[in-house]
């Protein structure tokens, strides 16, 4: 559950923070433990390239599958653009993310290298008092020259 207008408005700083956080968690493969107390329970919509998830068992699944798929993943966040609004905030979100990925029988691994913009729409949480992600699209991948593709 989402709490609108008698919480405390979201801040700029705990939009950064949470975005800091997600990148290291997905960074390590963190447990779904960790994760799951920073999406949205109700009203969840999270937009990838290859699926839209609406549900958090939805993104457990998702998550369980790319973690199996992508490692030695790191997550630069470029920029994080704010804007505060009743009951949340809109977010622009830069991430270089640097991953590997090896699909068999190649006789190596091949490095993916990409700047992902996103937007996502946070809100506090009624449970925590927390920022959480309620909806996260990926708006467009640019690959680095030297990249694999996905």
């Amino acid at each position: 559950m989402i709490v609108a207008t008698e919480a405390a408005p979201l801040t700029s700083s705990e939009i950064a923070a949470l975005a800091a956080a997600w990148y290291r968690k997905l960074d390590v493969h963190a447990p779904l433990v960790e994760l799951l107390p920073m999406v949205a329970e109700d009203g969840l919509e999270m937009k990838f390239p290859e699926a839209t998830l609406r549900t958090q068992a939805e993104f457990e699944g998702w998550y369980e599958r790319v973690i199996r798929v992508f490692f030695d993943e790191v997550h630069t966040v470029k920029e994080v653009r704010s804007e505060i609004i009743s009951g949340g905030a809109n977010v622009k979100v830069v991430v270089h993310w640097e991953a590997s990925i090896w699909n068999p029988p190649a006789a190596s691994s091949q490095r993916i290298k990409l700047d992902a913009y996103l937007t996502w729409y946070v809100a506090r949480s009624a449970e925590t008092g927390k920022p959480v992600i309620v909806s996260y699209a990926v708006d467009e991948l640019r690959y680095d020259a030297d990249s694999a593709r996905l």
